[in-house]
């Protein structure tokens, strides 16, 4: 049996490999068509769109390996129905649970070459493409937004360790591809969220230990010492916040340090899509969400989506072994392959629209993840018991 271990490896190893190829090419030459028009304008040469699309190349590696998983293998296994070498095999004694558990053997090493390409490659590739862009058209990261980078924190008595005494909210103008944040402006709010400070810099450095560097502040200082409405603080009152002041204090300062659970890497990922994020990336990402009570669920889904995708290439392998049950007679190789084609993009589709509709409904995001490869599973598995008995 390692002979023929071998032997599948190679043909499916082979049509997988061609498959993949051939995707990457399309798709580069989609990137690279939309691309063209913005060559020539702002310093943004030919050069520069040629090595953005290949910079890319890791992501659609990662996005295209399912489908190319089904259609390789619907065609190995295709080409071993027409030329009776699956019959050949059967009679020698291997069973389709025997096929299946060779097929998943080899699905693992297409899932780690998958793994790596998500998890490791495509997240540094994928922003590095960003940043080249922008850096040849001199823009920075958040030139795309009116009004800067939002992100939002807790402000604790002690560091990032303490009783949590309010809520920040970060306003980058500017953020640059060295990390260095300029327009900085932060909005502090004890946690009546009465406004307690407004802060502005021209400049931030991260000094690491969760530790900003801001340069040329101006500090607004509120001091709240009137009192709330009657069921404010309870939340039973009317909805005011009762800014009270008795004091409005400014001051400018060269520099000052400032604490906060705020790192690059969240700011960063703020702007980034949680396609193109690591399972790593997404994790601290949507705790910080969850931590700071915003709206989460799409990055969560992301999360589970990078935890599941790579998998379906069981699925897909899966359902591409019936057709090697299926004789000459039931239609040429080319006609499977179409089929392949077809349960592939299928397949993307219903795994795209379950995204959106975790996202719209209350549906749990490991569910909205996992939804599309049980689907078709059960399609598996049903074409193969259907096989087994023909």
């Amino acid at each position: 049996m390692k002979i023929l271990q071998r032997y599948f490896f190679v043909s499916i190893m082979q049509a997988v490999a061609f498959v993949l190829v051939a995707f990457l090419a399309l798709s580069a030459f989609f990137d690279l068509t939309g691309e063209l028009p913005s060559v020539g304008k702002a310093g943004y040469a030919i050069q520069h769109a040629f090595l953005y699309v290949l910079l890319r190349v890791p992501f659609h590696v990662y996005e295209a390996m399912p489908v190319a998983a089904l259609i390789g293998t619907v065609y190995a296994m295709a080409q071993f129905a027409s030329s009776s070498e699956f019959t050949i095999m059967r009679a020698s004694g291997m069973s389709t649970r025997l096929a299946a558990w060779m097929l998943f053997k080899i699905g693992i090493v297409l899932v780690l070459v998958t793994f790596v390409f998500g998890e490791l490659i495509a997240p540094r590739t994928a922003p590095l493409a960003e940043r080249l862009k922008l850096t040849a058209r001199g823009a920075t990261v958040s030139q795309g937004f009116v009004s800067g980078m939002w992100t939002k924190d807790v402000v604790r008595s002690e560091g990032i360790t303490g009783k949590v005494t309010g809520s920040r909210f970060f306003n980058v103008r500017q953020y640059r591809n060295d990390g260095l944040l300029q327009d900085v402006r932060l909005y502090e709010f004890d946690t009546s969220l009465r406004m307690r400070s407004l802060i502005t810099a021209a400049r931030a450095t991260f000094k690491g230990d969760n530790t900003w560097r801001l340069e040329e502040v101006t500090e607004t200082t509120f001091s709240n010492t009137g009192p709330l409405p009657d069921g404010a603080s309870s939340g039973t009152g009317p909805a005011t916040f009762g800014q009270e002041t008795s004091r409005v204090t400014t001051r400018k300062l060269a520099g000052m340090d400032l604490v906060s659970e705020v790192t690059p890497k969240i700011i960063a990922v703020s702007a980034s899509d949680p396609d193109r994020m690591s399972a790593n990336e997404l994790a601290v990402y949507t705790r910080h969400l969850s931590e700071n009570k915003q709206e989460s669920e799409r990055f969560k889904i992301a999360f589970w989506k990078k935890l599941f995708d790579p998998l379906a290439i069981f699925v897909m392998m899966a359902l591409a072994l019936p057709f090697a049950y299926l004789q000459t007679r039931s239609g040429g190789v080319s006609l499977k392959i179409f089929v392949g084609i077809m349960i592939g993009f299928g397949f993307l589709l219903i795994n795209t629209l379950f995204s959106h509709l975790g996202v719209l409904s209350a549906m749990p995001a490991v569910l909205t993840a996992i939804a599309p490869s049980l689907v078709f599973l059960l399609l598996a598995l049903g074409a193969l018991w259907k096989v087994e008995r023909a």
